[in-house]
């Protein structure tokens, strides 16, 4: 089974990640900020990830160090449950209509950090989470499991739709990038790439 506990602690968080990739979407989310919870519970459900957490952020400061280190210990937690990479896709990509909004998500566990974020929100929340902090959780994801990871927003009326149609498309570009679906070579699954190592 695929699976890694991750612990975090800085000054500003103190964050436990415990992650099953082969799951059915159960989650256990509480950061103290009840919009980022929905979303991290709609990532485990469209992506069939098991999530278990205990998240403590300095929220009296700011949201963002909880947000953007949340991203950080998720992106170790599928680093470390994804081992040497041998026979996952490496690349998934998704198109997710939600109602109104429309969102693409194309990532590749290639050992290369970069993030395209492109997405614009029309207020500076929705319910109790800051939308300009988005793109730092994807940032410390993308960061810390070492992966190039492509969002764009097409368009969308609600900000709740336009984010939730974004973590939707992760989720399952993430679900088809960590699919064993290489070739094996001795029994051993081979990883997807001309250098050998990812």
């Amino acid at each position: 089974m695929r699976k890694a506990t991750v612990h975090r602690k800085t000054k500003e968080t103190d964050i436990v990640i415990k992650l099953v990739i082969d799951g059915s979407g159960k989650s256990d989310i509480k950061s103290g900020i009840g919009f980022f919870d929905h979303m991290m519970k709609t990532f485990c459900v469209h992506g069939l990830f098991d999530i278990e957490s205990h998240i403590r952020g300095d929220l009296h400061v700011d949201q963002h160090h909880t947000i953007e280190d949340v991203g950080i210990a998720l992106g170790c937690a599928f680093k470390e449950a994804l081992g040497n990479k041998g026979g996952i896709n490496r690349a998934g990509f998704f198109v997710y209509p939600m109602d109104d909004s429309l969102a693409i998500t194309a990532i590749d566990i290639s050992g290369r950090p970069y993030l395209k974020f492109d997405a614009k929100f029309k207020n500076k929340k929705v319910g109790d989470m800051r939308t300009e902090l988005v793109e730092d959780f994807f940032q410390g994801f993308t960061s810390s499991l070492m992966a190039t990871l492509h969002i764009k927003l097409y368009y969308g009326r609600s900000d709740h739709h336009k984010i939730e149609s974004i973590f939707k498309s992760f989720a399952r570009s993430m679900k088809e990038a960590c699919g064993l679906g290489g070739a094996t070579s001795k029994g051993k699954r081979s990883v997807r790439s001309t250098k050998g190592v990812l």
